[in-house]
């Protein structure tokens, strides 16, 4: 099971996730096509032109999405009870067609289940960058993640 149980966790813990992704402009226009979002900053790139962005940029729940997304793997895929939410979600630069992001995660705070002691709640700083290093996202997400089960003789 690639995730991690929540006993096997600890705040600072941090996974540089290996899977990087090039965005393309399939992705942000199927995207945001599929969630009914009509933005012109996200379609119109004769519009765009005359922006200060020069070029359409990629839909910030797409964005969301990926980061967060690309870091299941590495640390709830199989160990995870459910999402409980997302908080400070930040986008301080755009993000293009062409870019590829990196992604890291952050174990922040960990605190037991009052209602489920074979769980406990996790939240992790997950943050994207692009190829140039900088900060293009960033979000604080929670989740209540499944204690390793204790063996039985």
């Amino acid at each position: 099971m690639p995730g991690v149980w929540f006993d096997e966790m600890h705040v600072g813990q941090l996974f540089e996730h290996p899977i990087r992704r090039t965005v393309t402009e399939m992705d942000n226009v199927l995207f945001t096509s599929l969630t009914h979002n009509p933005a012109l900053l996200h379609l119109d790139e004769e519009y765009m032109k005359g922006t200060e962005f020069g070029a359409r940029i990629v839909n910030s729940v797409y964005t969301l999405g990926l980061m967060v997304g690309v870091s299941v793997g590495d640390t709830t895929l199989g160990t995870a009870v459910a999402n409980l939410g997302w908080d400070e979600v930040r986008f301080p630069k755009p993000v293009y067609h062409g870019d590829t992001l990196r992604i890291t995660t952050e174990v922040i705070e960990l605190r037991d289940s009052k209602s489920r002691p074979d769980a406990g709640i996790v939240t992790f700083l997950h943050k994207a960058f692009n190829q140039r290093d900088e900060l293009v996202a960033s979000c604080k997400r929670s989740g209540l993640q499944r204690k390793k089960p204790q063996e039985t003789a």
